[in-house]
């Protein structure tokens, strides 16, 4: 199971107005689309997030490593938030229940911009493939009784979060807007009054 969204789209819609949060969440479902071709393609689309399911944890990472990568290199996206579980779930009306859905679902609500969680099976999995796996060792989730051993899987380059919007989640270098060397990098002068009037809202990234 893998759960993807958009990190800033709720402030984009905020801040620049639903016209242009619309326009990037088309992009994003284009790109999702298109980089699915020949995959399964997505259960079902909760707002911005994208809920996927795929057979085996190879083509999972296969398929959003392809995805993620494109994300990158798009100017007009924010960093996306993903995560991966793999386990047993229940299909219902061309729906997926279960715990691995609900784990892989807290999973993606605790991911920072730019950042892909996932479970043990996934990360042998990309290990495996010599891909870079880093272990965050025992997590809570919400509404999961245990903790769980999260992994932060690499299939993208990792950002920078001096170079992160607080805002908006855009990551440098598209745009570059700074007032200050030392504070936040602003994709803009409008998430920058954003972020004046309200920092508690835009926590910075770490």
């Amino acid at each position: 199971m893998a759960f993807i969204d958009l990190a800033g789209f709720s402030a984009i819609a905020d801040v620049y107005g639903d016209a242009a949060a619309i326009d990037v969440l088309e992009i994003f479902e284009s790109m999702v689309r298109e980089a699915l071709a020949g995959y399964e393609p997505p259960i079902k689309w909760i707002g911005d997030e994208a809920m996927l399911s795929f057979p085996e944890p190879e083509l999972a990472i296969q398929a959003l490593g392809t995805l993620l990568q494109a994300c990158r290199e798009e100017p007009r996206l924010p960093l996306t938030r993903s995560a991966l579980n793999h386990g047993p779930v229940i299909r219902r009306a061309g729906d997926l229940f279960g715990s691995t859905v609900n784990i892989a679902a807290r999973m993606a609500a605790l991911a920072s911009p730019g950042q892909l969680l996932a479970t043990q099976p996934i990360a042998a999995a990309a290990a495996a493939k010599g891909i870079l796996v880093r272990d965050l060792g025992e997590v809570a989730l919400r509404s999961v009784a245990d903790e769980i051993p999260l992994y932060e899987i690499e299939l993208a380059p990792s950002p920078d979060p001096a170079w992160i919007d607080p805002v908006c989640k855009m990551h440098a270098p598209y745009a570059s807007y700074r007032r200050a060397p030392e504070g936040p990098w602003f994709c803009s002068p409008r998430c920058e009054e954003a972020y004046r009037k309200s920092p508690q809202t835009y926590p910075l990234a770490r």
